[in-house]
């Protein structure tokens, strides 16, 4: 009888360990499906689709390393460079979407939208909320970097973006240009330095 009532004590005790099990899990893949909606990714990318071509060139290492999380909470810098088509925003989106799984706020955006996004904020008196709000995320991916000159307000807020985030908070940023010539694009010597210099914590 004793025996009969310890086994079924320890069914139930099982079958809550059960129900609680299966109730963390369907909100862990709420919240990651909030993180991964909220974060608007360009590609539905993962980091097991990654393939490693011999003529990508991408270190499988180094992406297992990116692909533990570490570097976000070390708040680094990882830097994207190659020819166009070359995989670079589905490398970030891989990362991004790994981010989100690991629990991270993470925010996406092509350079030229965001910059017009803030030109819009500066209109609309919004600004520094966006700037707020931008700098919570975790992880933000700018894509496609260099495709066109920032114009002088672009330079300060992209500046801005950085400083706020160095140390702090992690960045990836994906150019078809190699970063020698980010120069140019910034346009302002005095910014692009101090840009750069807080930029490229890993390189791919």
């Amino acid at each position: 009888m004793q025996d009969t009532r310890r086994q079924h004590e320890l069914s139930l005790l099982e079958g809550l360990e059960l129900l609680l099990d299966a109730e963390l899990l369907e909100r862990g893949n709420r919240r990651t499906g909030r993180l991964l909606k909220n974060a608007a990714f360009r590609y539905q990318a993962t980091i097991e689709q990654i393939r490693y071509d011999a003529s990508r060139g991408l270190d499988k290492s180094l992406i297992g390393t990116l692909s533990t999380g570490n570097y976000i909470g070390e708040g680094s810098s990882v830097i994207i460079t190659g020819a166009t088509g070359c995989g670079k925003s589905y490398l970030a989106s891989a990362l991004g979407h790994q981010a989100c799984n690991q629990g991270f706020k993470v925010a996406y955006y092509n350079v030229q939208k965001l910059m017009m996004k803030m030109r819009m904020a500066r209109i609309d008196g919004s600004i520094y909320k966006f700037i707020e709000k931008t700098a919570k995320a975790d992880l933000l991916i700018l894509d496609d970097f260099g495709l066109t000159h920032l114009e002088k307000q672009n330079q300060l807020d992209f500046m801005e973006l950085i400083e706020d985030r160095h140390g702090k908070k992690a960045t990836i940023i994906a150019s078809q240009l190699p970063m020698a010539s980010w120069f140019d694009i910034i346009g302002e010597e005095t910014i692009a330095d101090a840009v750069l210099d807080q930029l490229g914590t890993y390189f791919i």
